[in-house]
């Protein structure tokens, strides 16, 4: 069934199906009010595939926006073979100092509930995996929640190993904001 559905990059128009996904994996992560994208803010920051692309190259980077330091981001959308919408792969380029190549970064995976145990995941991620082997990339990262087994036991089970040693870091918000200004 995965192999049947299809998978494209994102169009601007798609911005809204964009949002709820990321609303229903906000839902998941029991952080429903955490989500602060809009349809404006999703339009302005993610490169996207031309409206009127169609056909099977319409899953390739070739016939999408430029990424930039505005636009950073691309997503993949996965829709069943009779069309419904089933799941993202939100992601980004990063880079790779040790192997001095490039590489993505997966920002979010969702299937919808109703959709999983079809291979949808899998099949985004095996995507993201051609297009990382494409550019020459050297990595696909993301991280998961710890409590989260099903996908800690799902990554694991396409070979992806946990990064025991490294911990994650973030400043956001009025941090982000101070440090920005701490030499000032």
């Amino acid at each position: 069934m995965a192999n049947q559905a299809i998978v494209r990059h994102a169009r601007k128009e798609d911005c809204p199906l964009i949002l709820q996904l990321i609303q229903e994996l906000a839902d998941y992560e029991k952080e429903s009010a955490a989500n602060q994208a809009t349809v404006p803010t999703l339009e302005a920051t993610i490169a996207f595939a031309p409206s009127d692309a169609t056909g099977p190259k319409t899953s390739t980077t070739p016939n999408t926006e430029p990424t930039s330091s505005t636009k950073p981001a691309r997503c993949l959308l996965l829709f069943t073979p009779e069309g419904e919408s089933a799941g993202m792969a939100l992601y980004f380029y990063n880079y790779s100092t040790w192997r001095a190549k490039p590489g993505i970064y997966l920002e979010d995976l969702f299937v919808r509930e109703t959709m999983r145990g079809r291979g949808y995941g899998k099949r985004l991620l095996v995507e993201l995996a051609k297009e990382t082997v494409g550019m020459g990339g050297g990595r696909l990262d993301w991280v998961v929640l710890k409590w989260n087994e099903p996908s800690i036991k799902f990554y694991e089970s396409i070979g992806a190993k946990a990064m025991s040693e490294w911990v994650g870091m973030r400043v956001d918000n009025e941090g982000l904001q101070k440090l920005a200004k701490l030499l000032d």
